[in-house]
C-alpha cells in the first residue's frame, strides 16, 4: 500500500477512536454511549461496532448514521411513541471471536431495556451468531450483506438481509452490463473478471455468478484477494492478461482504493470496473486520486445532505453538538447514509411491532414481527424525510430482503453521480436458488420450516 493510502486509513482509524478515554473503554469490551436512563420505557439497540481497524472507515460513518438517527428520534421525537431508544457499543474491530464476545455481552439488554436487534455490518459475525440469534429470539439485520438464503424467513425467522442480499447484488450488476452491452443476449462471449474479498462476505456469490455466467455464456474469472487487500499486483497481472470487458470490484475497506491504484498501472480503465456495495463509498475512492475518476459502483442509497430526515439531523443533533462523527466533512457521505437508512428500518419495524403490541419496550421476538411486517411505500418516506434516500421496501415472512434493487454512480473526481434508474436483480431466478440453499440448511439443523401461507 502507497505511503498516502497509508496516511488516509491511518487518518480514518484515528478519528474513528474519538478519545483515549473511549480507547481505554474498549480494552473492558463495551462502550456506554447510550441516552440518559428512562426506567421502564426504553427500547435497547446493542451494537457490535468497529472503530478501528483496517475497516474502521466504513464501521464509523456506518454506526455514526445509526447512531444519529436514533439520537433525532430521541431528541425531536421524545422517542418511539414515548419509548426512547438506547445503546451501547462493544468495539469488535470487525474480528469474529470479538463479534461472538459482544453478542454475548450485549445481547440481555441494558438496565432494564430490552434488547431489540442486532445490527453487526459484519459477514463473518452475522455468520457465527446467527443460529444464536434464533435461540434467543432476537432479530439479526445483516443490511446489505449477510448469508443470502437467510432472505428465506421460513428457514430464517430472525435474519433480515434487508434491500440487498449478495445474489440480488450480482444479478443486478450483470443485468446492468447487458444493458451496456445491447440486452443481457449480449453477454454472450464478454469476459467478466470478479476480483473479491477473500472472506465469507467475498465468496458468499461465487456460486450465483458461476450460474449466471452458464445462462447467459459470459466467460468469468474469479479472482480472490487476501484479506485486508493491500497487495493485488498480481491479482492485476492476471487480469491484464485476460483482458476482461469488466471487472466487478466486491471489495472493502483498503483493498477497493489499492484495487483501483493497481488498475491504473496495469492500464486497465476505471469505467469499466464496477463496484458492489461494500466499493461505494467517498473512503474507497479518494485515496485513490485520479485513478478512481470514471469508476462505477452500485448503490442502495445516495449520498448527499439534501434529504429532510438528513437536513433534521443536522438541526437537532449536529449543529448541537451532539453528532456521533468526529469528522463533520463526512456527514452525508455513503457509508453515513447507509448508517441513517439502518436506523429508519430498524425504527419502523419497532413502530410496527408496537402498533400490535402497544406503545412499550418490546422484545427482540416482538420486534421480529415487526420487521416481517414493514411496509415502507413512498407516501410513507415522505413522511419520514427519506424519499429518494430509502427505496420502497416491502417485507413478509418468507421475503426478509424486501428490496432487490440498486441504482448506478459513478465517480467524477469529486462527487458520486447517479447514472441509472433503478436495476432490479431478477429475483425469480434468484428464489428457487435461495429455497434451494435454504432447505439444505434447515435439513442440516433440524429446522422445520414455517407455513408462511398463515402469515398472509
Amino acid at each position: 500500500m502507497n505511503l498516502s493510502l497509508s496516511r488516509y486509513f491511518r487518518a480514518a482509524s484515528s478519528r474513528a477512536t474519538a478519545t483515549i478515554g473511549v480507547l481505554l473503554l474498549l480494552a473492558a469490551g463495551v462502550i456506554a454511549t447510550a441516552s440518559a436512563a428512562y426506567a421502564g420505557s426504553e427500547e435497547y439497540f446493542p451494537l457490535q461496532s468497529y472503530r478501528v481497524g483496517p475497516y474502521a472507515a466504513g464501521g464509523t460513518g456506518f454506526f455514526g448514521g445509526f447512531i444519529d438517527y436514533m439520537q433525532l428520534i430521541n431528541t425531536r421525537d421524545g422517542g418511539v411513541n414515548g419509548v426512547k431508544l438506547t445503546w451501547s457499543e462493544c468495539e469488535t474491530e470487525y474480528v469474529v471471536e470479538k463479534g461472538v464476545e459482544c453478542y454475548e455481552r450485549l445481547k440481555a439488554g441494558l438496565n432494564g431495556a430490552p434488547a431489540a436487534a442486532t445490527n453487526p455490518l459484519s459477514v463473518g459475525i452475522a455468520y457465527a451468531t446467527l443460529d444464536r440469534s434464533a435461540a434467543d429470539k432476537l432479530p439479526l439485520i445483516t443490511i446489505n450483506h449477510g448469508r443470502t438464503d437467510s432472505t428465506d424467513g421460513a428457514v430464517f425467522p430472525y435474519v433480515f438481509p434487508l434491500q440487498l442480499n449478495p445474489y440480488s447484488e450480482v444479478s443486478a450488476i450483470i443485468n446492468y452490463i447487458g444493458t451496456q452491452s445491447g440486452g443481457l443476449q449480449g453477454l454472450k462471449g464478454k469476459k467478466i473478471v470478479v476480483l473479491y474479498h477473500g472472506s465469507p462476505y467475498g465468496r458468499e456469490t461465487i456460486p450465483v455468478l458461476d450460474t449466471l455466467a452458464k445462462k447467459y455464456g459470459f466467460e468469468l474469472t474469479q479472482i480472490e484477494v487476501p484479506h485486508p487487500g493491500n497487495e493485488q499486483g498480481s491479482q492485476w497481472l492476471n487480469i491484464h492478461r485476460i483482458n476482461p470487458d469488466w471487472v466487478i470490484l466486491r471489495g472493502w475497506g483498503v483493498m477497493n482504493p489499492v484495487a483501483l491504484k493497481s488498475a491504473q498501472k496495469v492500464g486497465f480503465p476505471a469505467n469499466h470496473i464496477i463496484g458492489n456495495i461494500w466499493s461505494n463509498s467517498e473512503e474507497d475512492v479518494r485515496p485513490a486520486g485520479d485513478a478512481a475518476k470514471g469508476f462505477i459502483s452500485i448503490t442502495t442509497h445516495p449520498s448527499g445532505t439534501n434529504y429532510p430526515v438528513l437536513q433534521a439531523i443536522d438541526q437537532y443533533v449536529v449543529k448541537p453538538g451532539k453528532g456521533n462523527l468526529n469528522d463533520p466533512a463526512r456527514f452525508g457521505t455513503v457509508y453515513y447514509n447507509l448508517g441513517v437508512v439502518n436506523g429508519i428500518l430498524n425504527v419502523e419495524a419497532l413502530r410496527v411491532a408496537q402498533a400490535k403490541y402497544g406503545n412499550k419496550p418490546l422484545t427482540g421476538e416482538q420486534v421480529r414481527w415487526g420487521f416481517e411486517h414493514l411496509d415502507l411505500d413512498n407516501a410513507r418516506l415522505k413522511q419520514l424525510g427519506a424519499f429518494g434516500l430509502v427505496q420502497p421496501l416491502k417485507l413478509s415472512c418468507a421475503d426478509h430482503e424486501g428490496g432487490g434493487a440498486v441504482r448506478f454512480q459513478q465517480w467524477d473526481g469529486q462527487h458520486w453521480k447517479v447514472i441509472s434508474d433503478w436495476v432490479q436483480a431478477d429475483r425469480a431466478l434468484l428464489r428457487p436458488i435461495i429455497e434451494k440453499s435454504a432447505n439444505a440448511y434447515a435439513k442440516e439443523k433440524g429446522i422445520t420450516p414455517r407455513d408462511c401461507s398463515k402469515d398472509l
